[in-house]
């Protein structure tokens, strides 16, 4: 069974390392993505008043401004938390041809817009590079989530990151020391000490095997963490039966698709916001939960649902809410609220992997940890392969050695 795990331990690695490389170097930016961003492109995100102590537009106003100056697209959701001194961003989709029935590509799909004025500061296409640096952090975005593949792409990193969730468990098992041969023998956890250490000492192969396998171990639970979480957002297909089978979860199924997109449902967006502001405190009071402001109002024409999402104490993340509940645009029929953790063990278990996948909780500590992690990541995966090449190199050596002592004499 060891040599078994060994084979496996070696070959996985080998397929996701490369993969993993990419990922981790990506990550470490992402960290600091909104730093970024706003230091790249100060023109698009931050946003001057017209006079000291202005007040900002409400954001659905901000939203029916911008649908109006694009007419050929749709504006599906608006940003409620609004930051002083800061743009809002909307994303816009094309919408179908009336003639043709196809959908056109935009030349830029996002806009950035002015709170305080509603004036649109600029535009730009999401991951384009032919745009410049204003696109720099969401092709690395972009190359981090899908090898900026698109759907293809996400899926090859989804299977990587299954690969790379079993790798960790292989992993572990394999720095586990052999059984004891005598009644005499240490204890089986002073037998594994030496799994955790780095001989700095012992000549190349030592070092870089150790920091391996040492930096594995200390890493392990991150890591598993990490790649567990890749799961769940690349490959949910695996992910969600998995996860529903070991753990209870609450109900959030998605309405049915209509036959045709219902752009302009009956109840409004402002009619939606105020329902559910309304349900949303009703909600707080009966299941003990406090609201800290709102965060975000999505519309989904083609299932005719609103989703209005807060910020709670129930929430983990530190920058955005996503405690919800959908609103039917149609009916008005309301969901139970969601709730990220306090709801069901499974939920609860999934908000925290994808909070701290995306540094978001614990602030500035925990993007300089995921930073050193995204090159710590990179250091294990090119260690690996360093001594797969020396080994075979090794194998080679004494295979060759073997057919030169094998030989006959007189013959070369």
């Amino acid at each position: 069974m060891r040599r078994i795990l060994v084979l496996m331990h070696r070959y996985v690695g080998l397929v996701i390392a490369l993969f993993l490389l990419i990922a981790s170097l990506t990550g470490s930016l992402l960290a600091w993505n909104d730093e970024l961003e706003t230091l790249i492109s100060p023109q698009l995100f931050l946003a001057k008043p017209p006079a000291p102590g202005a007040a900002m537009l409400d954001p659905l106003q901000l939203r029916n401004l911008v649908q109006a100056q694009y007419r050929a697209t749709f504006v599906p959701r608006v940003q409620l938390k609004q930051e002083a001194g800061r743009s809002v961003k909307f994303r816009l989709y094309a919408l179908p041809d009336p003639k043709t029935g196809k959908t056109p590509e935009l030349a830029n799909d996002e806009v950035f817009v002015n709170p305080y004025t509603g004036a649109v500061q600029g535009e730009r296409k999401f991951g384009a590079l032919s745009q410049g640096l204003v696109n720099l952090m969401p092709f690395i975005s972009s190359l981090h989530y899908s090898l900026a593949l698109d759907e293809a792409g996400t899926l090859l990193l989804g299977v990587v990151a299954l690969l790379w969730s079993i790798d960790c468990l292989v992993s572990i098992f394999l720095t586990f020391p052999a059984r004891a041969r005598s009644a005499n023998a240490a204890p089986w956890w002073r037998r594994w000490q030496p799994s955790w250490q780095v001989r700095w000492r012992g000549g190349q192969y030592k070092v870089y095997f150790d920091l391996h396998r040492a930096g594995g171990l200390w890493l392990w639970a991150a890591l598993f963490v990490m790649a567990w979480s890749s799961v769940s957002f690349n490959l949910r297909p695996v992910y969600d039966p998995l996860m529903r089978t070991l753990l209870p979860h609450q109900q959030d199924t998605p309405a049915p698709r209509l036959a045709r997109p219902l752009l302009r449902p009956p109840i409004d967006w402002q009619q939606a916001r105020t329902m559910a502001r309304q349900s949303m405190l009703q909600h707080a009071q009966q299941r003990g939960f406090q609201v800290i402001g709102e965060y975000m109002l999505i519309y989904n024409p083609l299932i005719g649902q609103y989703a209005y999402y807060v910020q709670t104490d129930r929430d983990v993340s530190q920058r955005w809410g996503i405690t919800h509940i959908n609103i039917d645009a149609s009916s008005g029929v309301q969901s139970d609220v969601w709730l990220p953790t306090g709801g069901a063990a499974g939920d609860t278990f999934s908000t925290w992997i994808t909070t701290l996948h995306m540094a978001a909780r614990w602030g500035v500590p925990m993007q300089f940890f995921m930073t050193a992690f995204g090159f710590a990541i990179a250091m294990l995966s090119v260690t690996g392969v360093w001594i797969w090449v020396r080994k075979r190199r090794s194998r080679r050596v004494a295979a060759s050695r073997v057919t030169t002592v094998a030989a006959p004499p007189g013959v070369a």
